[in-house]
């Protein structure tokens, strides 16, 4: 009987294979839309990418004659011309950028969780207007707000400085909105309540039991929030007149005006833009390891 078994299970897994292998043409076709499609974007996003890489080894004669992706020997050159460059400006405008998306990033993920929290725990009147409000500020495109902030920046005489590129930044309607769809996934009520029948402080409560179920979701919000500080460019345009306060992307486009005089600060221009994409790709590395063990762990402790 056991042989038997077995000599029909080979049989039937041939039967299957037969099937799929019988599968119209045009459906096996139809199946390799997605794939090619995920592809054609992938490739889409890498291509400029895979440029800047080349184009920044091109000495400036290079960068002209030459195949676009073939590779140059001036990358130590252009790092050379970088760095002395103003006295090492472009060090200052990556450190600005680094603070600027670090704090407000940090800051803004903070703000998230704690609003986050409260609009998914708490009951009280307006929470849904006030959800809904937030919400309308996600739809809302950062230009038209730019002016408004430069005009209470302004009245506050915070114009051209590091404050005025910071505290916009802290409120991100995105970030908490995903806090709150986040907490109320991941924080039970019932232990929150717990928490409260054991005598805890509703400050006890959040700090210890509700922000570490929260953290992966708080990741995500500081990942985002630090993006989109480090790329944001017409803030900082509007605020700041020192260009020692810039960010690497108001001064890599100063520098960019200024080559359209000077054709030989192309090339720094390129490299500081590879540069300038390093600790973006660093920062998603660690985060993505952090996400794997946080999820590790979360599975073992339940």
């Amino acid at each position: 009987m056991s042989s038997l078994a077995v000599q029909k299970a080979p049989s039937a897994a041939g039967a299957t294979d037969a099937e799929r292998d019988d599968r119209p043409p045009l459906r096996r076709r139809i199946a390799l839309v997605p794939t090619i499609t995920l592809l054609l974007g992938a490739l889409y996003c890498l291509l400029p990418v895979a440029w800047v890489v080349i184009a920044s080894t091109k000495s400036g004669s290079e960068l002209f004659s030459t195949f676009t992706f073939l590779p140059g020997t001036g990358f130590t050159q252009n790092l050379s011309d970088l760095n002395a460059y103003r006295d090492g400006i472009y060090w200052q405008w990556m450190a600005n950028s680094a603070l600027y998306a670090g704090l407000g990033a940090l800051l803004s993920t903070c703000v998230s969780a704690f609003s986050g929290y409260a609009l998914a725990t708490y009951r009280f009147r307006g929470r849904e207007t006030m959800f809904n409000v937030l919400l309308a500020g996600v739809l809302m495109p950062p230009i038209i707000l730019a002016i408004p902030q430069y005009l209470l920046m302004a009245q506050a005489d915070l114009t051209d400085s590091y404050w005025s590129v910071l505290l916009p930044q802290i409120l991100s309607p995105y970030g908490v909105y995903l806090a709150r769809i986040y907490a109320a996934a991941a924080v039970p009520s019932d232990v929150v309540e717990a928490g409260r029948m054991d005598g805890a402080s509703e400050w006890r409560i959040f700090t210890r039991i509700a922000l570490p179920m929260m953290i992966p979701g708080m990741v995500t919000v500081f990942l985002f929030q630090f993006v989109a500080v480090w790329n944001n460019f017409l803030l900082p345009y509007i605020m700041l007149s020192d260009d020692e306060r810039f960010p690497i992307t108001l001064g890599l486009f100063t520098l960019l005006e200024q080559g359209a005089n000077t054709p030989a600060l192309y090339t720094l221009v390129i490299t500081g833009a590879f540069l300038a994409v390093i600790p973006l790709v660093a920062l998603f590395l660690v985060i993505q390891r952090f996400w794997s063990l946080d999820l590790l762990s979360g599975a073992v402790k339940s």
